[in-house]
């Protein structure tokens, strides 16, 4: 063979050789453009089945009301009770337990928009009744330093406003999860998704704005995104339905009392319910005195007003995490076998506090601001994962007709727990003797708080074993519904 030819079959095998990482590169490029779009695809298809205008009014209702302004409102609150009213950290939470009422009551703010009809308008008056509650609130707030009875009454007409808002929407997405149950859990991705988005504007930016306005300036901003929710109930294009006599909408509501207590009865749905309940009431919070250990000077780390906000951000990214890894990994997987692992999980990472508090990070060498942020971080992850199948076996136990009414109703139970929680919490510190100053205590209560955490793990057998897909409740309960109820409702905005 001559030298020719040999310089001819080398050309000939680089040309075979030399495209395969031309080849590869273009499809690691591929690769990426598609997990790029993947986010994107997904939404459209949302936007397809469920209609543009419904994915909208869930991004303003969550994203802004729920995400960023009850983020915005947890941190700012805060520090107003901590630097403006000067209060206790047992008392806070105390006062925390009141402005939660309004959650406990969206029952009645179901049935109001399931039943009680506004000149023939079911959803539009609910939500600018909402937002105009709220921004005057905010802007009552703004007067210097009112007394803690009136403080405490503004912010929660706030918090009521946040819930009635949230109870319109909720209904509509009962709705939808009732009448398509295959998206049942892409509706509540979402919904955790946008939720989380905006707390991480709402915690970056607020301890930036307590720093820079106070805390009580920094209330006043929640009328914007308050304004967003009026502006929902002039914009959405809701059917005008028949005005009801006095006599139908009292047989109406008695129609609907009598099918929640119907509902109610049936195992398939006291049983998770009372699960969700004890699952959150036993999780006691010691938030309020971590905050105030985490801020002080001389027994915690003096975290700045700037830095707990991106603690909190950073905790919201945790949490959109969570969704992602739940939507992409734990969707199908039965109800039962998630909520336990995940509850496990949350135990066991609570023990990450107690190690905070009694300093061990600082012997394990890890500084105070790495530390707080893994740990808030796999909080976070676990708590969202822990918490999206609670919420959307929720949703498949609501019958049709009574869903926003129902919806609420569990949600109620819910909200029950949180301020069984908050209240719980409020003991144990008042009893550990746990104040602005003394911080002596605080770890038995974390060491409290996780092993009742942990106790959960006896009641799994209430959770269903069935998953997201499959029917919770018994087929006649489903027909009588859907023989009963009105007729179906659309979420729709006006194109300006």
């Amino acid at each position: 063979m001559g030298s020719h030819e040999i310089q001819s079959l080398e050309e000939k095998q680089c040309l075979v050789v030399n495209p395969e990482p031309r080849v590869l590169q273009n499809n690691g490029r591929r690769t990426f453009f598609r997990l790029l779009r993947e986010p994107f695809d997904w939404l459209s298809m949302l936007c397809r089945e469920l209609e543009t205008s419904f994915i909208l009014a869930i991004i303003v209702v969550y994203g802004f009301s729920q995400g960023f302004s009850g983020s915005f409102f947890k941190v700012v609150t805060d520090y107003y009770w901590k630097d403006v009213q000067q209060v206790q950290p047992s008392a806070v939470q105390l006062y925390q337990g009141l402005y939660v009422m309004p959650w406990i009551m969206k029952p009645i703010w179901g049935l109001l928009t399931d039943v009680f009809s506004i000149a023939g308008y079911k959803r539009r008056p609910y939500f600018m009744l909402a937002g105009t509650l709220g921004s005057l609130c905010a802007l009552l707030l703004l007067q210097k330093k009112p007394p803690v009875l009136f403080a405490l009454i503004f912010l929660t007409g706030i918090s009521t406003a946040m819930s009635i808002a949230d109870v319109t929407i909720d209904a509509c997405i009962a709705r939808s999860s009732i009448q398509k149950p295959a998206l049942a859990s892409d509706m509540q991705s979402l919904c955790g998704f946008v939720s989380s988005t905006g707390a991480i504007l709402g915690y970056s930016t607020s301890g930036m704005l307590v720093h820079t306005l106070g805390a009580q300036g920094t209330l006043g901003l929640l009328t914007l995104p308050l304004i967003m929710i009026i502006t929902l109930g002039f914009t959405m294009n809701e059917a005008k339905g028949m005005i009801r006599t006095d006599k139908k909408m009292f047989a109406k509501v008695n129609g609907a009392v009598l099918d929640m207590i119907k509902t109610m009865k049936y195992p398939g749905v006291w049983k998770p319910s009372l699960y969700m309940y004890l699952s959150i009431t036993l999780s006691i919070s010691t938030h309020e005195g971590q905050f105030y250990w985490y801020t002080d000077p001389k027994a915690g780390p003096a975290f700045s007003k700037e830095f707990v906000g991106v603690i909190y951000a950073i905790g919201a990214v945790g949490s959109i995490v969570g969704v992602i890894l739940y939507h992409k990994f734990f969707k199908e997987f039965p109800f039962r076998t998630v909520i336990f692992f995940a509850q496990l999980l949350y135990g066991v990472s609570g023990m990450l506090d107690l190690m905070f508090v009694l300093r061990l990070n600082l012997k394990l060498g890890v500084p105070d601001y790495v530390f707080v942020i893994m740990e808030e971080m796999c909080a976070r992850i676990i708590s969202r994962i822990r918490w999206m199948p609670m919420i959307i076996l929720i949703t498949r136990l609501c019958p049709l007709g009574i869903e926003g009414t129902f919806f609420a109703l569990l949600m109620c139970i819910d909200s029950t727990g949180s301020l069984s929680s908050k209240w719980g919490g409020s003991l144990v510190l008042q009893l550990l003797k746990v104040t602005r100053t003394d911080f002596r205590n605080l770890w038995l209560a974390l060491l409290i708080r996780n092993l009742l955490r942990i106790s959960t793990l006896a009641l799994i057998f209430l959770v269903p074993k069935a998953g997201p897909a499959d029917a919770m409740l018994p087929d006649e309960m489903l027909d009588a519904s859907r023989n009963d109820h009105d007729k179906e409702e659309g979420l729709q905005l006006v194109c300006p």
